[in-house]
């Protein structure tokens, strides 16, 4: 196999992994296997800097993830699961950074923060205003024990109307 096929296997798996869906940690383990170990696959043994660039690939696809449902655009579409799902898979992503022995990018942590914010502001605005019903799916607990977590310290625990109970 020349260098080259090497490289463009490696990069279909890269496009697989940012585009995967909703487990993009399964879909890295998918990868490393279908390279590595699969007999229908190519039979690589993975350079240290491939298999970052794989886990690269996934760390992104669950960032997107994350914010997916703290945009506010996303709100009355179709791929909308709400502030609960982006907890769920916040909590995913600093598991697979665990696992991978990878330290959770502080960037994209204040990424989620601002996201969170702009999310909980607009929100309380809106349905204050009598523009919308909320689409805030989780406990205020649930949500103010996020907002820590991603370094918010401002959110007021008293938010009333937007949170199950």
């Amino acid at each position: 196999m020349t260098e080259q096929e090497r490289r463009s296997i490696v990069e279909d798996e890269l496009f697989l992994l940012r585009d995967s869906g909703e487990l993009p940690e399964i879909a890295y383990h998918s990868s490393l296997y279908y390279l590595t170990e699969d007999q229908d696959g190519p039979g690589l043994f993975l350079s240290e800097s491939e298999q970052r660039l794989l886990q690269e690939a996934a760390l992104e696809r669950c960032q997107q993830i994350i914010l997916r449902d703290l945009l506010l655009d996303n709100r009355d579409l179709g791929i909308y699961r709400g502030p609960r799902r982006s907890i769920f898979n916040w909590q995913r992503y600093c598991t697979f950074c665990q696992r991978i022995d990878q330290r959770q990018d502080d960037a994209f942590k204040e990424r989620v923060a601002q996201a969170l914010v702009r999310f909980i502001r607009q929100e309380t605005a809106d349905v204050e205003d009598g523009f919308r019903e909320s689409s805030v799916n989780c406990t205020t607990e649930d949500l103010l024990a996020f907002a820590e977590e991603v370094g918010v310290s401002s959110l007021n625990p008293d938010l009333g109307r937007l949170f199950l109970r």
